[in-house]
């Protein structure tokens, strides 16, 4: 009978150490996990628990042990008390949601909530728990601002901050690594840009040549057509580094001449259009080709815009597609974001609202922590300082301590900025979910607005635009994904003329209650209920 059971961990985690040492202990919470589990048929495989006096390390140890232990026995289902027992960390969070949208029959049942997460939930849970998840991608992601601004000052000094194209190698430690002629291939891809210069080979006959002669690209491995084609394409032999579409004068040595570059370049895309657009259209940089990947094009005749393939990548698009027809297309999509009723307005400020207690709650433990960690190591600059001028420890070794501890005190400080940083950038995206969904399709409507406004509203709305032939293929970046879907939700119910929308002023319930009852307020009961109008929605 036990075979037949769904598979499930537990996982069972204390707030704060007021509610330990008030019976909301561990093991009464395991044992209210094991029931429910036992009513829904399933079998409970292992059981993870943790108190909130734990170290910060623990935590995470705990959670990615239960992570991996559910990824390696294909267990499909989490129980857990409630949302925020779960976790309070952003990035166990988005481990967490991208668990769930890997496999439909995963589910994360949280027993209190009344909830049961899958990647098929209904659209108000979905955006609930959806913008908790893309706020918390996008916390973790502005936390990486620092390695960009590195990298962009490599760039403007003049040195390319990724691995070089073959014919170059990389010297150096971390930090200051620069790149210089790799001596045994670069012979070869000189070679290849001088042969394919003259026109008579095809890229496929090039390749067979450069095969025959050993060219290997890093993987050890005989170069492919493809390879060869994105040599063929890369300006940095020419001493120039492309880095997110903007140009850098690089301090490397150029393998190639421009003269010659630009031979080959006449040779590889032959009736193609220039590479760089010097126009400012509203749609430049947005579009790209669904065949070859590269991206639009767009030039002006007689008064009106045409997009087209640029073609610096084989590729048989050929169609030329008028502006209007392809910003029509977008407005159609833009639509569905649009509210029809205030009901899509007060959902997005209640889930920006849940996101933001999950912010607060993470940004200050790690600022904790890390203020902890900072006050630390002045400390024990000041103890060696003591004991330097004591005599009780040697002037080498209290040089090597001290280079060390100011190193931490540098990192800690360091990491405290970032996250200042991106909690401030947290704020400014909410806001700008918020105001985007208001206002994108009257702006984008408007024909007084700037481009380049518009521009940065599709680039906020859209996560993918392609185009073939004269057909769009797109998709909404997640936060409008997620609103769309529940504005569909609302809309289908104000046509179905039912209305629930109303609060039910019930109250809360004062009577004592049991560790596990749940407290009733009237914001739950409007969610039930709006929750269970949805589900006969989608039934009927």
């Amino acid at each position: 009978m036990k075979q037949n059971l769904l598979k499930a961990v537990l996982y069972a985690r204390v707030s704060t150490k007021e509610q330990e040492d008030t019976g909301y202990s561990l093991p009464s919470q395991v044992k209210f996990l094991n029931d429910y589990a036992r009513k829904k048929n399933m079998c409970v495989k292992k059981i993870y628990d943790v108190s909130e006096s734990a170290s910060g390390k623990k935590l995470r140890a705990t959670f990615s042990d239960m992570m991996d232990y559910i990824k390696k026995n294909k267990i499909k289902i989490i129980i857990c008390e409630k949302a925020d027992r779960l976790s309070r960390n952003f990035k166990d969070m988005v481990l967490i949601d991208e668990w769930l949208e890997k496999d439909e029959e995963r589910q994360i049942h949280l027993v209190k909530d009344s909830l049961v997460l899958h990647s098929r939930s209904r659209s108000q849970e979905k955006l609930n728990w959806g913008i908790r998840m893309l706020f918390a991608k996008n916390y973790i992601d502005n936390l990486s601002e620092e390695v960009k601004k590195g990298q962009i000052e490599k760039l403007k000094q003049g040195w390319l901050p990724s691995t070089p194209p073959l014919g170059y190698k990389t010297i150096g430690e971390k930090g200051r690594k620069i790149h210089i002629v790799d001596e045994k291939k670069a012979p070869v891809i000189k070679k290849m840009y001088k042969i394919y210069s003259k026109g008579n080979h095809s890229l496929k006959r090039l390749t067979e040549i450069l095969i025959k002669d050993g060219l290997k690209n890093r993987h050890d491995k005989p170069v492919s057509r493809s390879q060869v084609h994105s040599y063929l394409n890369n300006p940095f032999y020419t001493g120039k580094i492309i880095w997110k579409g903007k140009e850098y004068e690089g301090k490397h040595e150029p393998l190639i001449s421009q003269d010659l570059w630009g031979k080959v370049q006449d040779v590889l895309h032959k009736k193609g259009t220039p590479i760089y657009q010097k126009h400012n259209f509203i749609f430049r940089g947005l579009f790209k080709c669904s065949e070859c990947g590269g991206v639009i094009a767009w030039e002006k005749q007689r008064s009106h815009w045409y997009g087209h393939c640029n073609r610096h990548r084989p590729c048989s698009q050929k169609d030329f597609y008028r502006y209007e027809h392809i910003q029509n297309q977008l407005l159609k999509e833009i639509d569905k974001i649009t509210p029809k009723s205030k009901k899509l307005i007060e959902w997005v400020v209640k889930a920006l609202k849940a996101s933001h207690q999950d912010e607060i709650v993470y940004h200050n433990s790690v600022l904790s922590e890390l203020n902890n960690r900072l006050s630390k190591t002045k400390n024990r600059l000041d103890k060696i300082y003591d004991d330097k001028l004591d005599e009780e420890i040697t002037e080498k070794k209290y040089r090597n301590l001290k280079h060390k501890y100011e190193k931490d005190e540098k990192e800690a400080i360091k990491a405290i900025e970032r996250h200042k940083t991106a909690n401030s950038k947290y704020y400014d995206f909410g806001v700008l979910v918020l105001e985007v969904t208001k206002q994108a399709k009257t702006l984008l409507s408007d024909i007084k607005k700037p481009d380049e406004l518009k521009r940065e509203y599709y680039n906020i709305i859209f996560n993918k635009l392609e185009i073939t032939g004269n057909t769009v293929d797109l998709e909404l970046n997640k936060a409008f994904k997620l609103i769309a879907d529940f504005n569909s939700k609302i809309e289908n119910i104000s046509n179905s003329g039912k209305i629930i929308f109303e609060h039910q002023d019930i109250g809360l319930d004062k009577r004592k209650t049991g560790t596990f009852v749940p407290v009733r307020s009237a914001v739950l009961a409007y969610r039930d209920s709006f929750r269970t109008f949805l589900c006969n929605v989608k039934t009927s």
